[in-house]
């Protein structure tokens, strides 16, 4: 029977064919000429797979097969990464995929319910070296015995979870829980929210998700993407690397502030401000206030005419208002209805004016004289004027940018806290960027009547070019005997029109890259984490983002710390799809060891004495400490050298107020919006440390944090936990953690 270490030798060399295939299947499946749909759609299904592929052996190659299961009925499957089949006729697998349905029993026989296993081995891996194996007996008759047995089912998992952090988040695939699983392979359609504490792992299970879900609807998810969205720069950074180890490319991570393309939001809000702006109130505002565009003129305009002066009085734009509202569209694209009205009323009245019979007959002018009337009057510039003034065309940019300079409609303490005089974009004005652009539309008539043009002269210079060559061809052509005259020519094989859409620019991008460049792109799936944060909003933006509703919400609503977070799951969904949702929770800590978290679930429990916090399945022994001083950086930089070890990662947490004085103490931390989280020592704030986790912790200044946010900064350490302080400790924390004093 061959090692495990020698499937190991020929898995790897299978994989060196599989990667040049699939460099060979990429560059073959990139060109593609014409607008053939189902072509396209062909296309981007097969670089899907095969840039997922290359993707999953640059980045799983360490690791990419983790297990083998041992069926009573005689099969024996290794699992894997991603699927792996043999170059045989039969293409039999050599690794099976691990969201495959026959990898399920890894991640869920027991061995009160086997699912027809004999065993179950797991396989931990340094590069392409075996250096352990795990086997757990599933069949307890089976005499069979490897030498490889343990009686700790949970070894694997604990092991895991003890070792070094690096600074990046890794899959879970070797120790994926059953109910992780469940969720994990739950149906595709409809909103789930998976609910847990710190450390519950729903962050890793809804990227696990989203690899299932492009594993499982392939066809519909490669051309539509995934989007995952995130609460920061550091957080997308952390988790970057788990999807691509997974063979999986078709996604687009984001923070809410980067979800309307062309606009960078590098500003920043007060929080009263961010509050305001994320408030459904701000949608019937900013509707409000595109319909204060539509003017009625104060007084008369008068535009000077050829034939005379036309009138335009607040009677005539009213009708032709109400006209142009009627036909229910955003602004711009109303704004044509409301100009053919006005011209239609200018040309009526002109056509009064010079028409009319002394003796009160007929109008003199025919329909032809009133025809050649209204063209001089839409070809005026003043009509044109008039027209801009009172139903101006707007940009989303240009709306908001006016709305915030006058906040009307608004309460007075609300437009005080968000006027704003230019300024750089903030992530809080992104939504109401989005709802801008609902509200007036794109009217985009003239770059369609640009590209058609375009297209028709392609078409006639590929016209000539066909003319030239069969014009080079005719005396070639008329010298052939007969039987030659059905030989086919060019011309005979492909016309202009064909011939001008292979010249046109193929679009290479994958739909992950075109979906972040159109803002009206609707995704197959949307996976939102710390969700409870979003604004009102924000919500509005993203279910405009995902018309089917098919979303992964994770989250915790005890850990909302934005002013405002919708928080409860009932108050963001309801709007949108009522009661129709699924909740699932998730309840073990996999990530804080018992004496961290009895510690910090002492600061919800404070406002809630019934709170539970989820149930920590490691404990370390180790105690955390509290330290008290009057000189916080300098206790820090002492704290960071005592904690400081080899390959382990070490986050300072702490008030945004006092970055500037600890940065300049801790000299080697990595600090800024999007830190190197794979530095020894990173300085972040408890926004910046949400769904991250590191070997140590120390927290600095924790009486000047809000509650929600000390208890994410108390909750991100693996092992070891700190706590520097100036002021009083609350009862609880004080109780709980060891006082420690430095000579």
């Amino acid at each position: 029977m061959r090692t495990e270490q020698e499937f190991l030798d020929v898995l790897y060399e299978r994989l060196a064919e599989m990667r040049a295939e699939a460099e060979v299947a990429v560059r073959a499946a990139l060109p593609l000429e014409g607008n053939n749909f189902q072509a396209r759609l062909e296309r981007d299904v097969r670089v899907a797979e095969q840039t997922g592929l290359l993707a999953a052996f640059h980045a799983g190659e360490n690791g990419l097969c983790f297990g083998r299961l041992a069926f009573r009925d005689g099969r024996d499957h290794h699992i894997g990464r991603v699927g792996i089949r043999r170059a045989d006729a039969d293409r039999t697998p050599l690794v099976v995929d691990w969201r495959a349905e026959v990898a399920r029993p890894f991640y869920l026989a027991t061995g009160h319910t086997p699912m027809g296993l004999r065993r179950r081995r797991h396989l931990t891996t340094e590069g392409r070296r075996v250096t352990a194996l795990h086997d757990e007996i599933l069949d307890l008759g089976d005499a069979v015995r490897t030498g490889h047995e343990g009686t700790d089912a949970d070894a694997v998992l604990l092991a895991a979870l003890d070792a070094a952090r690096t600074g990046r988040m890794h899959d879970i695939v070797q120790t994926i829980q059953a109910d992780q699983d469940r969720i994990i392979r739950a149906p595709h359609h409809g909103v789930l929210v998976v609910e847990g504490g710190p450390g519950t792992g729903k962050t890793v299970v809804a990227l696990h998700r989203a690899a299932y879900l492009l594993y499982a609807h392939r066809e519909q998810l490669a051309r539509r993407a995934v989007l995952i969205v995130g609460p920061n720069p550091a957080f997308l950074s952390y988790i970057g690397e788990v999807l691509p180890a997974l063979g999986e490319t078709g996604v687009l991570l984001a923070t809410p502030g980067e979800l309307y393309p062309g606009v960078t939001a590098t500003g920043t809000d007060t929080a009263r401000a961010a509050e305001v702006k994320g408030g459904a109130a701000m949608a019937d505002a900013l509707a409000r206030f595109v319909a204060g565009r539509q003017v009625l003129p104060d007084t008369e305009i008068v535009l000077a005419h050829d034939d005379g002066e036309l009138v335009l009085d607040a009677e005539l734009v009213d009708g032709a208002r109400r006209r142009a509202r009627a036909a229910q569209l955003p602004h711009n694209l109303a704004r044509p209805h409301f100009a053919f009205q006005v011209i239609d009323a200018l040309t009526a009245q002109l056509t009064e004016r010079l028409g009319a019979d002394p003796y009160g007959g007929p109008n003199l002018l025919g329909p032809d004289d009133v025809a050649q009337l209204g063209k001089a009057i839409a070809a005026s510039s003043e009509v044109h004027g008039a027209i801009e003034e009172l139903w101006p065309s707007l940009t989303p940019q240009r709306l908001v940018a006016d709305f915030l300079a006058d906040p009307v409609h608004l309460p007075p303490a609300d437009a005080a806290a968000i006027r704003r005089e230019g300024g750089e974009w903030t992530p809080a004005d992104v939504p109401l960027l989005d709802e801008a652009a609902e509200l007036l539309g794109e009217d985009d008539t003239a770059a369609r009547v640009a590209a058609e043009a375009e297209r028709q002269e392609l078409i006639e210079y590929a016209q000539g070019v066909l003319d030239l060559s069969y014009g080079s061809r005719t005396q070639e052509f008329e010298d052939r005997d007969d039987e030659d005259s059905e030989v086919l020519a060019v011309h005979d094989l492909l016309d202009a029109e064909r011939l001008a859409d292979r010249h046109e620019e193929a679009d290479h991008r994958s739909a992950a890259e075109r979906a972040a460049a159109d803002r009206t792109w609707a995704f197959g799936h949307i996976i939102v984490d710390e969700a409870q944060e979003l604004s009102a909003m924000t919500w509005r933006l993203l279910m405009r983002r995902c018309p089917t509703r098919s979303m992964t919400l994770v989250g915790d609503p005890a850990q909302t710390a934005e002013p405002g977070g919708c928080g409860a799951w009932e108050t963001i969904l309801a709007p949108y799809v009522d009661d129709r949702w699924q909740h699932v929770r998730l309840g073990v800590n996999y990530r804080t060891p018992t004496e961290i978290m009895e510690i910090a679930a002492e600061v919800p429990r404070s406002a809630d004495p019934s709170f539970e916090p989820p149930r920590s399945i490691r404990s370390t022994g180790v105690r955390p400490w509290a330290h008290r001083t009057d000189d916080l950086a300098g206790a820090a930089a002492d704290a960071v050298a005592r904690e400081t070890r080899a390959q382990a990662r070490l986050a300072v947490i702490a008030p945004r107020s006092r970055h500037a004085a600890l940065s300049a103490a801790l000299p080697s931390a990595d600090v800024g919006a999007a830190p190197d989280l794979t530095s020894p020592v990173v300085l972040i704030d408890p926004r910046q440390a949400k769904g991250l986790e590191f070997d140590a912790v120390i927290v600095v200044a924790p009486e000047e944090l809000g509650a929600s946010d000390l208890y994410v900064a108390l909750t991100r350490a693996t092992q070891r936990l700190g706590v520097i302080h100036t002021g009083a400790l609350a009862a609880g924390l004080a109780a709980g953690l060891e006082a420690v004093s430095w000579a």
